[in-house]
């Protein structure tokens, strides 16, 4: 099992039930990512947490591969598309910077606050790029953490210690992301932030 499995499996119940923390962010977020979508469009979301993201857009696309780290959040993944009756996603257990993938084979990868959880944010990002087709797309919402940076670095700890918080949290403003991005290749295609809030909202988009 993957070392930040437990953490997640240890909460996947609790978080299954969290109500949206800002709707209307969500909202916007829902339909911008849609209008890259077409019925023919092959998706990966990378920390897909219980679900719900991949179910609400997979009427809009052929098939989504939707993978976490956490055995426990893909199970009540699974059960929701079950309940809804949806047949295009595959759900599986897997980390990002482990999944495997051929290259140029994806039209859409989705990471949604994920990017900060990730030990190696660039290797994953190299990665994204290689797995998207020519003018596929990269849709992450990411929490850029470095206005609470000095705070946080002494409740992570502790909090991981006793397993209310993850081990791996990482710092980063929002330039420093969109730099990851370009330098792995990207073009910003769009950006957003709700309010001048800590999380931003980012299509990068590879050339070709």
């Amino acid at each position: 099992m993957h070392k930040e499995a437990q953490f997640w499996d240890k909460i996947a119940e609790k978080y299954s039930k969290q109500p949206i923390a800002d709707e209307v962010a969500y909202q916007k977020k829902l339909k911008i990512t849609q209008s890259y979508f077409t019925p023919e469009t092959e998706v990966l979301e990378l920390g897909c947490g219980t679900g719900s993201t991949a179910i609400i857009h997979a009427p809009f696309v052929r098939h989504i591969r939707a993978v976490d780290v956490s055995p426990n959040m893909i199970e009540i993944a699974k059960g929701k598309a079950d309940h809804e009756g949806i047949e295009n996603i595959t759900f599986e257990v897997a980390a990002c910077d482990e999944i495997n993938i051929p290259d140029a084979s994806v039209d859409v990868v989705m990471g949604m606050s994920i990017l900060h959880l990730l030990e190696d944010k660039e290797a994953v990002i190299a990665k994204v790029y290689r797995i998207l087709k020519p003018g596929g797309v990269f849709v992450s919402s990411t929490v850029c953490l470095t206005g609470m940076m000095k705070l946080l670095k002494l409740i992570i700890p502790i909090g991981a210690r006793f397993g209310k918080m993850p081990e791996v949290v990482k710092f980063f403003n929002s330039k420093e992301l969109e730099k990851s991005l370009t330098d792995a290749g990207f073009d910003i295609d769009y950006q957003w932030q709700a309010n001048k809030g800590m999380v931003l909202f980012i299509v990068a988009k590879k050339p070709g």
